[in-house]
């Protein structure tokens, strides 16, 4: 198969040429996928594309007017997809369903303890010669209460490594995990998850339902002083609403790997340019705020399952009609249903 593929880097080629082994054509575009770029399409019969490119429905029929007929993605999560207009359009969407659970699980645990014992801030002032503790005070996780909002295969497995640093945890989502039960997390509602909790880690997808999940309403009955990690969805917090809890002190610390308006700021070098979202400027003034990239699927493990993944949905699309893991068509009406589902 002839295959578009969108928002490309040096490692996803390196990935995706491996996994491929010259079965299909792939050509290789640095841009990101929108209206406007898809024109770039023309002669593919797949587009493959990733978590920041829009797939709405006008991106959607230009590709299906250019003769594209799979949509694969190399994410888990779909929400930037107009899942309803690919139907009408007899487009179908493959993802990758679960590429490296740990590689997240593993950043969010990267995310706590680095806020929480400041190692960021404790490298620069060593390399400056600065070895005074004021500032650098931490916590034991031990006997700390965690909430885990969605637990599907990272939120169960975060739970379970800090039920090994002694963590109490509380759970909230639609459907519990009995292997999450199993090992001893309670569920209970989000607002008790919240007034309970002095670290909350985010896992759920975004839906209808679940954008700005965290909002200024329940930061009122959030525990004061709580750490609030999402490696998640951005749009899962209302970022304004995340400033006014860290000017207020309901948040104590912040730790973000996702940003509601990432998509024209991840992934690339804008080292020399002004970054022009104020918002987003506003959030890098606090010392408390730690933010990566979008950077927790990045592990070498992760890339090759999303490589390997992606191109068994393609060979399969070629050879049967069908991809190995293509969105079912009740998600087009079911996606706001479930805290549960991989992001």
């Amino acid at each position: 198969m002839q295959v578009a593929v969108f928002s490309t880097k040096p490692y996803d080629r390196r990935f995706l040429d491996t996994a491929n082994g010259g079965r299909h054509r792939l050509r290789y575009l640095d841009a990101r996928l929108s209206a406007e770029t898809a024109p770039l399409a023309t002669g593919a019969d797949a587009v493959c594309a990733f978590v920041n490119d829009e797939l709405d429905a006008e991106t959607l029929q230009a590709l299906a007017g250019l003769g594209v007929r799979l949509i694969a993605l190399r994410s888990a999560g779909f929400n930037h997809v107009d899942l309803a207009a690919a139907h009408r359009l007899k487009l179908p969407v493959a993802h990758v369903p679960a590429y490296s659970p740990h590689a997240v699980a593993e950043h969010t645990l990267a995310l706590i303890l680095t806020l929480n014992r400041k190692t960021h801030r404790a490298y620069n002032r060593v390399r400056e010669g600065n070895f005074a503790l004021d500032g650098l005070l931490g916590f034991d996780l031990a006997g700390k209460t965690a909430g885990v909002v969605g637990t599907g295969q990272i939120g169960e497995l975060v739970s379970r490594i800090l039920i090994g640093f002694g963590c109490t945890i509380l759970a909230h989502d639609v459907r519990p995990n009995p292997a999450c039960e199993a090992m001893g997390v309670r569920y209970v509602e989000r607002d008790a998850l919240f007034a309970s909790s002095d670290i909350v880690s985010l896992h759920c997808p975004l839906t209808p339902e679940t954008r700005h999940f965290v909002n200024d309403a329940l930061l009122k009955r959030t525990k004061r002083g709580m750490m609030l990690i999402n490696t998640s969805r951005g749009a899962v917090i209302d970022t304004a609403a995340a400033i006014r809890g860290l000017k207020n002190g309901t948040i104590g610390s912040l730790g973000l790997d996702v940003y509601e308006e990432e998509a024209h700021l991840f992934f690339d070098d804008r080292s020399n340019r002004v970054i022009q979202d104020d918002v987003f400027a506003r959030l890098l003034t606090f010392p408390n705020v730690l933010i990566t990239g979008h950077q927790a699927f990045f592990t070498a493990e992760a890339l090759r399952n999303i490589a390997e993944t992606t191109m068994a949905n393609l060979t399969a699309f070629e050879t049967t009609g069908r991809a190995v893991h293509e969105v079912p068509a009740e998600k087009v009406a079911t996606t706001s249903t479930s805290l549960g589902q991989r992001a």
